[in-house]
């Protein structure tokens, strides 16, 4: 067979593997410029509007001490409590939009805090199985899996109706798996092949950007089972940087209600 001939034939099989390639760099490109613009966000939200609303706490405090009216303290009062509702609002988008625990403490104790946070606010009962140490990971494999932690819980209290729910996370040849799962209504398997929602079409992308799958498992009245599994590089890359300096705690910090 001539050589040019051979040629033709192999090159539309290599096409296919250097598109594939591309669309992979390209996500995960469209990824970091993601997180990054959630970074900034988080920072003008917290430098700008939280420190506004503490500023506005503490003038209502001491404006709620001058006065001797008990109709001006009620009212007073109920605008402390509404403020401070807010800025818990404000603290949890904060929070979705730059993990800062993650930047802090880690991934393990990111899930943690996750999913306590979940159980206290929607009532339902957690179980972790969560190794002591996964030792250094990279960070767009760190993010990948606290994303879909986020999703997997997000779900899990918006539509589950569930009473329990679990998160686990192992380390298993060369590969990390995360398993979330609860006992709630679970949906349909068309639904579940379609991706769902948008979130879980985005932890899809996010996790076939970095070469791993996510496989959702769920039957109506039998619960839900997400498992994401993604390949551990060989050398982890460099930590990222918080998306807000924590070296000086703002007023905001300090006195936002624990």
């Amino acid at each position: 067979m001539p050589l040019a001939s051979l040629s033709k034939r192999q090159t539309p099989a290599r096409e296919p593997d250097a598109a594939r390639t591309h669309d992979s760099e390209l996500s995960r490109h469209l990824l970091r410029a993601q997180e990054e613009e959630r970074k900034r966000i988080s920072r003008e939200l917290h430098d700008g509007t939280g420190q506004g609303l503490m500023v506005l706490r503490l003038y209502l405090g001491m404006l709620a001490s001058d006065t001797e009216s008990p109709e001006a303290q009620l009212k007073i009062g109920e605008a402390l409590k509404l403020l401070d509702l807010t800025i818990e609002d404000l603290r949890r988008i904060i929070g979705r939009l730059s993990p800062r625990t993650l930047d802090e403490l880690g991934l393990l104790a990111a899930i943690r805090k996750e999913a306590r946070e979940m159980s206290r606010s929607a009532g339902i009962k957690a179980q972790l199985d969560l190794p002591e140490n996964l030792g250094p990971l990279n960070p767009e494999l760190e993010v990948a899996i606290y994303r879909s932690v986020q999703e997997a819980l997000h779900n899990i209290a918006k539509h589950s109706q569930a009473q329990n729910f679990k998160v686990g996370l192992e380390n298993s040849r060369g590969s990390i798996c995360l398993c979330v799962e609860d006992d709630g209504v679970g949906f349909s398997g068309k639904r579940t092949s379609r991706g769902g929602t948008f979130g879980l079409l985005g932890m899809r992308e996010r996790v076939a950007a970095l070469g791993g799958k996510v496989r959702i498992r769920s039957r109506k009245g039998s619960g839900t089972r997400i498992r994401v599994t993604l390949p551990r590089p060989a050398q982890p890359a460099g930590r990222r940087q918080s998306g807000v300096d924590l070296r000086f705690p703002s007023l905001f910090n300090r006195m936002v209600p624990a």
